[in-house]
Formats: structure tokens, C-alpha cells, sequence
């Protein structure tokens, strides 16, 4: 249940409007394998969310590939984070009703604005590639915050561009990292998961569940009434 006025819709990156987690899964893969890291595809959804930094060291954590004195996040991001820009840029594909949902937020006044985990490069390749730049009055990402998601810092930032209480935005995401992050912002959630994952009883804790963009239309417009 909805259950405020909402004047601004803020809405997650990676899976919510590009169907970037086949280059990420791609990219993650393939420089963790490089480092002897023995990861597979669906193991990359454990850090589905999650700024690159801490996936790094997640994964670091789990399986060290040199000592501590030789650890380099920062280089194994930014290789990871290339890769997917590349991959983006190549091939990248917008998530089914992108363009309709972002029509409906300006149809209703609503402002729009992004809050991702993902760094300034992923961002430009997304807005470049689907050409959406001019529908946001606000860009955020965590990549500099002290915390990423599930940290609430990115969203509450993003909220307070928009010129915005928290408690009147809409955050759209597709993962719990970054459910947890929006709900600790104090923010109505719509949880659009991945349809294998579409049935985990921990939406549970998003205000409402949707199939995809499609259907956020019709939501905003349950505000009218």
C-alpha cells in the first residue's frame, strides 16, 4: 500500500532502466576469474546492488588473491567498472517501459531523479545509450559516499537535489540492497525483481511489487484519485 503523496520519483540504475546485470555478471566474472577467484555467473548475484568498491572487497574478503600489502581495490574496480562501460556502450538495452514511465512521471509533474551505486562513467554510457539525460533533475551516485547501498545516503541525497522530503519520493529499484536503502530513507518503494526471483517472499518488504516499468503508469496514477 502506498500510502503518502508523492512529487518525485527517484529511480535505481542497473536493472530498473538498462539491462546492465548481464554486463556486470560479465565483467565481474571475468576479471575475478583472472585473479583465481572461483566465480560463477549466479554467484554474482550475491552483490547485485552493491557499490563496485564493496564488491571488490567482498568477494577479496572471501577469497584474497594477494596479501593485504598488495591489495588494490581501486585498480580492480576500475577494471571491472570499464569493462562494463564497454559492454554498455556496445550493446546496452533499455528494461521493457523505460521511456513510458519516465513520459508518465513529467505527465503528472513529478521530478525524477537517480540514485545508483554505479560510478559517474557507468552513468554517462546509460544516458548516452538510451538517450534519457534530459528527464532527470537530479543524478546521484554513491560512488564517493562514505557507504553505498543498503546505506541510505545516496537516496537521501538524491531527494534533497530534488528539492524533496524523503517521505514524498518514489524509489524504484530491482534489488534488496537497494530496497533496504530507499525503505531506511524513509521512502515509498516499488520492488521490480528479476522474474526467477519474482516470488522470494522479502519483497514482502517494498510498498508494492511490479512486473516491470509497464505497470508504473498506472501506479503514479492511483495519486490522482
Amino acid at each position: 500500500m502506498l500510502t503518502t503523496q508523492i512529487h518525485g520519483v527517484i529511480f535505481d540504475m542497473d536493472g530498473v532502466l538498462i539491462d546492465s546485470e548481464p554486463a556486470w555478471q560479465t565483467a565481474e566474472h571475468l576479471v575475478m576469474t583472472e585473479l583465481g577467484v572461483p566465480l560463477s555467473f549466479e554467484d554474482t548475484e550475491q552483490t547485485t546492488g552493491l557499490r563496485i568498491d564493496q564488491v571488490v572487497h567482498y568477494w577479496y574478503a572471501r577469497h584474497p588473491w594477494c596479501s593485504a600489502n598488495d591489495y588494490d581495490n581501486l585498480a580492480v574496480a576500475n577494471k571491472i567498472v570499464s569493462q562494463v562501460v564497454n559492454e554498455i556502450s556496445a550493446q546496452g538495452q533499455p528494461m521493457a517501459g523505460v521511456i513510458e514511465a519516465l513520459n508518465a512521471c513529467q505527465q503528472l509533474g513529478l521530478k525524477i531523479g537517480l540514485a545508483t551505486s554505479s560510478s559517474s562513467a557507468i552513468i554517462t554510457a546509460v544516458m548516452n545509450k538510451l538517450n534519457i539525460a534530459d528527464y532527470f533533475e537530479a543524478r546521484c551516485s554513491a560512488e564517493h559516499l562514505s557507504y553505498g547501498k543498503p546505506h541510505p545516503e545516496v537516496y537521501l541525497n538524491c531527494a534533497n537535489a530534488l528539492g524533496l522530503a524523503p517521505s514524498n519520493c518514489l524509489a524504484v529499484e530491482d534489488s534488496f540492497n537497494g530496497l533496504i536503502a530507499a525503505r531506511a530513507a524513509t521512502m515509498q518503494t516499488v520492488i521490480i525483481p528479476t522474474p526467477n526471483q519474482a516470488t522470494q517472499a522479502r519483497w514482502a518488504a517494498a510498498h508494492h511489487q511490479l512486473k516491470d516499468l509497464t505497470q508504473l503508469a498506472g501506479l503514479l496514477e492511483q495519486f490522482r484519485e
